[in-house]
């Protein structure tokens, strides 16, 4: 390969390695993010404060 093709190349690869890096930290915030939901939603729905509100009759009964 000439100089200016050898160039072009490693930009490529540099480029494809950059992306595939981009990707994976978006895969492990929306893992983290999903992660994140279930927990904060299976803490609410087991809390002390939450039971109770349930338990209580509605306002108009």
């Amino acid at each position: 390969m000439t100089e200016p093709q050898d160039r072009l190349a490693r930009e490529r690869e540099e480029i494809a390695t950059r992306v595939a890096n981009f990707k994976a930290t978006q895969e492990k915030f929306r893992r983290e993010r999903e992660e994140y939901c279930v927990t904060t939603l299976e803490a609410a729905r087991h809390s002390e404060h939450s039971r109770h509100a349930l338990e209580r009759p509605p306002y108009w009964s």
